[in-house]
């Protein structure tokens, strides 16, 4: 079936791009007002996008009623944030972190989190993350009725149970956000494909 997007409504596009650009990771995404209350929010709209230096974005959407959501304004006055991986064992947490708080409470304390300080940043990070990134904003940009944040990662926090050798991470198992309204997935069945090189391949050893 050929689906034109110019025929769809915005809010069948998104359906359809939600359901066929998966899995994605979840930006667990830790800011601070300047009040100082931290803000907690997951955001799907989340890659890696360069390792010299080392680039991540994340794109945050409006408000239903079409506000700036808390993170957006938030790094946009401090120019930091903190990217904070959801793995199983905080997936509850992460559910409640979704909902509509008011910009005065702080999701992180009301989902029963604990913050630990950063190093290079003033915002803090979820203590109970298995691996947390820090970053401090690089560029911002306009698209749409969304923003793209690129933040420069300036510090890694991994849980010593997974670092291996050569800075190989073992374990990490985290959740991969599905399709609209509230899919997931689990990333643990997982096989290994090494890459071909060309020679290879043409010669038949592929």
């Amino acid at each position: 079936m050929r689906i034109d997007p110019k025929s769809n409504t915005a809010i069948d596009n998104y359906k359809l791009l939600t359901n066929l650009v998966v899995p994605r990771p979840i930006a667990w995404v830790t800011s601070q007002n300047d009040a100082g209350v931290v803000n907690l929010a997951p955001f799907s709209f989340f890659n890696a996008v360069g390792s010299n230096p080392l680039y991540l974005l994340i794109s945050v959407g409006r408000n239903d009623d079409g506000s700036t959501k808390d993170t957006a304004n938030n790094i946009s006055a401090s120019g930091e944030f903190v990217v904070n991986m959801v793995t199983e064992d905080v997936l509850a947490a992460m559910n409640v972190s979704a909902a509509d708080f008011p910009a005065d409470e702080s999701e992180l304390l009301a989902a029963g989190l604990h913050m630990a300080a950063s190093e290079k940043i003033a915002v803090p990070r979820v203590a109970e993350s298995q691996a947390s990134m820090e970053c401090k904003l690089h560029s911002a940009q306009a698209l749409g009725a969304y923003t793209i944040f690129v933040g420069e990662v300036v510090m890694f926090h991994v849980a010593d149970h997974l670092l291996g050798e050569r800075m190989h991470v073992n374990g990490f198992a985290p959740i991969g956000r599905l399709g609209s309204p509230s899919y997931y997935c689990r990333t643990t069945d997982r096989f290994n494909l090494p890459r071909l090189a060309y020679a290879t391949w043409r010669d038949g050893a592929g």
